[in-house]
């Protein structure tokens, strides 16, 4: 069963760290659900795996493991990689048959739970405490298996809710799958009740600080399900959030974070994990994947509770246990990227290319990061490879692939290849999907400029550079590509636009609507030069810089300040005369409060995220927007958490 690059993995393993080599055997006989829990070693086995880019061995294990999918954590287990595989293609054929297996899954898992009470049981439950109908005295009364399925339970309703959601094109479906999160989240707020109690019992009884009749693969289980419930009510937009809380909901993310660490062992004081392998429980490494989406991906949208070092820490710990682990050499990739070393994120990305080509749409996530990490190297050429090799081949959002093949043309600047741009301007707003009956907030993005482009005659200032700020390319470029590379372009614009100061409606295609263009360009290149200024100022906190950058950034940092502050207020001049591009305006607000900041100014920084929250017109001229401005929510989601900050 085992193939050579399994054993080669294994043979690389540090020492101290174990790989379950020999696969446990195939149960024999009927399934009994009473022996559920015996399977728990074959769904680990099955899940060390998939994390060391053994796909199709995994899942080929769990189908002769369980021919009949009757089985709980098998069939669930099976269920959950079904479900990644249809989120990372998002083919309708992926996603149907990924909702089929969950469902069968969840199905498997309600047989396994404990009966609910008659209606009189639990009606004379509320006056005779003793008869345990619900909460944590219900939880009590259950056999380890039953408390296990109602775990896997939660599990699978949540996985169902997810691909539900994507999957449907009526907000009716949404409006459903949403009350199954509802249900997901109760269950989990009552298992991690009943954790609470047995542990502060068996602590009070001086059994230690946890119950040890409570296994561990139960235990990482609630820690995963407590932990994402909290870390998903605590990131949700602000105004959903206040309808949320009147149900009872609130999450609470830095409690979120402590059981998803807690389920490893893992500490700010540490750095390595208390809970090593052989006492792990199944769901840890998923508890791991989960901090690092919260600290690598999630943190493009927050910042509160982001930790690049606890995210090192795991890294550095799962990289030794699995080092063809494509999930682990990404994160490593999106590490780099965080700390604006792009060159060295894109080796990581194809070294995640090489460790598995099972499943395609995993290169394609490589692909889409090579793509970004390659603008914020301001390598064109490189970015315009992996945008033509998405749109080729990848689903999750053609729009936004082709818009990002003709801006890199563009950029170019390559005459002969004016004709494609004007086809795929063209094609891009026709590219556009739905999720839950909504428009994809970047697809709406692209497809305004490209009917820009098709407005103004073929033209589109500074497409590219724009195109990599919405993906915090200009954020994760190292400090010399912004000074050598990103300002002088932007200055460049700038020039050529102030050219037509004096008669403005000569600018671009001088039909007399140039005006208009020059008003937008010039806002979007003064927007952009604050941009670049800013991070000359103040670079990302968590980037790594060369001992040249550190003396470069103090010897030139006021002046930097300075100027990226003037630009930004220019824009908030100009925002009035803006046609076209409205959004500029709020996302100046937003970088000149981050600016502000960095400055230690926090009552004037404070003063402008609440105006972008406020939803007043800051264009002044708003009559000419209809309906929002491009990538709204995504601006209300990071302002109302640089906010947060400050409290």
């Amino acid at each position: 069963m085992m193939s050579a690059q399994v054993q080669q993995g294994q043979e690389s393993k540090p020492s101290g760290m174990s790989w379950q080599s020999t696969p446990p055997p195939f149960p024999k006989g009927p399934y009994s659900p009473s022996k559920a829990l015996e399977d728990i070693d074959g769904i680990t086995y099955a899940l060390h795996l998939f994390l060391g880019s053994h796909m199709v061995e995994s899942e080929q294990y769990f189908r002769e493991y369980d021919p009949k999918m009757e089985r709980m954590y098998i069939a669930t287990g099976f269920g959950l990689i079904q479900c990644v595989k249809g989120l990372m293609s998002f083919e309708d054929e992926d996603l149907v048959d990924a909702i089929a297996h969950v469902k069968h899954g969840n199905m498997i898992a309600s047989q396994h739970r404990k009966r609910a009470a008659s209606l009189p049981t639990r009606l004379a439950g509320l006056v005779v405490g003793s008869l345990n109908t619900s909460g944590v005295g219900f939880i009590k009364s259950m056999t380890p298996v039953e408390r296990h399925a109602e775990l896997v339970y939660a599990e699978s309703l949540f996985e169902k809710a997810l691909l539900g959601i994507v999957y449907s094109g009526d907000w009716l479906a949404f409006i459903k799958e949403a009350l199954n999160m509802r249900t997901t989240i109760n269950i989990y707020r009552q298992l991690g009740k009943y954790l609470e109690a047995v542990d502060a019992e068996a602590e009070a009884n001086g059994l230690g600080r946890e119950d040890p009749s409570v296994d561990v693969h139960f235990r990482s289980g609630v820690y995963l399900g407590v932990g994402m419930s909290n870390l998903i009510l605590s990131m949700m937009p602000s105004k959903l959030l206040t309808i949320v809380e009147l149900f009872g909901y609130k999450g609470d993310r830095y409690a979120g974070l402590a059981y998803l660490q807690k389920a490893g062992g893992w500490s700010a004081e540490s750095d390595v994990p208390a809970i090593g392998i052989e006492q792990e429980g199944v769901r840890r490494t998923i508890c791991d994947m989960a901090l690092l989406i919260f600290h690598l991906v999630l943190s493009s949208f927050t910042f509160e509770g982001v930790d690049i070092r606890m995210a090192q820490k795991i890294l550095d710990y799962h990289i030794q246990r699995y080092p063809n682990g494509v999930f682990f050499l990404f994160g490593q990739g999106r590490l780099h990227l965080c700390r604006s070393q792009p060159a060295a994120a894109i080796e990581y990305y194809r070294k995640a290319m090489q460790a598995q080509n099972q499943y395609r749409n995993l290169y394609q996530i490589s692909f889409w990061e090579m793509a970004v990490a390659n603008l914020a190297l301001w390598e064109i050429s490189e970015s315009l490879d992996c945008w033509r090799a998405l749109l080729a081949e990848a689903t999750w959002s053609k729009a936004t692939y082709a818009y990002g093949v003709a801006v890199c043309l563009l950029e170019l600047g390559d005459e002969k290849h004016q004709t494609e741009v004007a086809e795929l301007m063209e094609k891009v707003p026709n590219l556009r999907q739905r999720i839950a009956g909504k428009s994809i907030p970047i697809e709406k993005f692209v497809a305004r400029k490209a009917r820009k482009y098709k407005q103004q005659g073929g033209r589109l200032a500074l497409g590219a550079l724009e195109f990599g700020y919405i993906f915090l390319g200009i954020a994760h470029a190292p400090r010399s590509v912004i000074l050598s590379r990103m300002l002088p372009l932007v200055m460049a614009q700038l020039a050529a636009i102030d050219e037509h100061a004096g008669e403005p409606a000569k600018y671009g295609t001088g039909d007399g609507r140039g005006e208009n263009e020059y008003w937008d360009d010039r806002a979007l290149a003064l927007f952009l030069k604050g941009l670049c200024l800013r991070y000359l100022a103040y670079p990302d906190p968590d980037a790594v810089l060369d001992p040249a950058d550190e003396d470069a950034v103090k010897e030139g940092k006021e002046e930097a300040e300075k100027a990226a502050r003037a630009a930004f207020e220019a824009v908030f001049d100009v925002g009035h005369k803006i046609v076209y591009d409205h959004y500029l305006v709020y996302y100046a607000h937003y970088e000149y409060a981050r600016l502000l900041a960095c400055q230690g100014d926090k009552d004037n920084a404070r003063t402008h995220l609440e105006l972008v929250l406020s939803g007043k017109p800051l264009e002044v001229n708003a009559s000419s927007r209809k309906g929002k401005y491009s990538m709204e929510n995504a601006l209300h989601v990071r302002a109302h958490a640089a906010l947060e900050t400050f409290r």
